[in-house]
């Protein structure tokens, strides 16, 4: 699943061709997504000058005139910039199309994504959510506060979007490791120092995985059509079974919930 520097660098790939172009019509060939796309939204973004693109959370959103698309990429979405006139692909659902000759074209094959246009950001979607990872809204003494009295596992703690938002599961096993925290640990019964480590593990995962263009693991390519080169960095994530890259110790995989969680037995406690 695209994660928050997945959604950044589509975020990234697409602002220089698409912010302050028009948007000539929006052509929906499935709108069958997580949600159904709404009847009116083609004729009410029609005519409206993208202002500037932004991200909240796993949500890219582009700012319009008088509204905001709201993109979510689900499973295996992308939004890419090309020629409006490239024929469209079998999973090419909705066509956004530019003054320009261009298009951004969301492309999903399992249909897990969602395009809404919104009058603000006070969408359900968007309410509740936690601050960013990258600001200084997020650090080890907001995690530790907000894991008094919890007893789910901190791996799924800072999974909770509603404690801080795009970290999913890939970033989560990697923040876990280089932090030396196992997954499995009662959130509340972790140290302030600990959450401190946790905290920076996160920034600095986050931020080396946005400038080398995300995790390509199966689906995800860029706005520009680019894959991202993350996934030669990751230390533990997928590599259950395989000797950890620290001490040697052969890496474990459990399931937490509904997630594959893999840790190091020697180098995480």
């Amino acid at each position: 699943m695209p994660e928050l520097p997945e959604v950044e660098t589509t975020r990234r790939g697409i602002d220089p061709h698409a912010v302050d172009r028009c948007i000539e019509r929006v052509i929906v060939r499935n709108a069958q997504l997580r949600w159904p796309i709404e009847d009116a939204l083609p004729a009410l973004a029609a005519g409206q000058r993208i202002r500037r693109t932004r991200r909240r959370a796993k949500y890219l959103l582009i700012d319009l005139d008088r509204h905001t698309l709201m993109v979510h990429l689900g499973m295996s979405g992308s939004l890419r910039i090309m020629p409006a006139s490239t024929p469209p692909l079998f999973h090419d659902h909705v066509d956004i199309v530019l003054s320009d000759g261009n298009c951004l074209r969301y492309n999903d094959p399992r249909r897990f994504g969602s395009l809404h246009l919104l009058t603000s950001d006070d969408h359900a979607l968007l309410r509740h959510l936690g601050p960013e990872p990258l600001s200084s809204d997020f650090d080890g003494v907001w995690l530790y506060e907000a894991a008094r009295g919890r007893k789910a596992a901190v791996k799924q703690f800072l999974m909770d979007g509603r404690i801080v938002v795009g970290v999913g599961n890939i970033y989560a096993n990697e923040a876990l490791f280089m932090a030396g925290i196992r997954p499995t640990r009662s959130a509340g019964k972790i140290s302030l120092q600990r959450y401190q480590r946790l905290a920076e593990a996160v920034k600095v995962l986050l931020a080396a995985a946005i400038e080398r263009g995300g995790t390509t693991l199966r689906d995800f390519v860029g706005g520009d059509g680019k894959p991202g080169y993350f996934a030669q960095e990751l230390r533990v994530y997928g590599r259950g079974g395989q000797l950890c890259r620290g001490c040697s110790e052969r890496l474990q995989e459990i399931r937490l919930g509904n997630r594959s969680s893999v840790f190091c037995p020697a180098c995480q406690r």
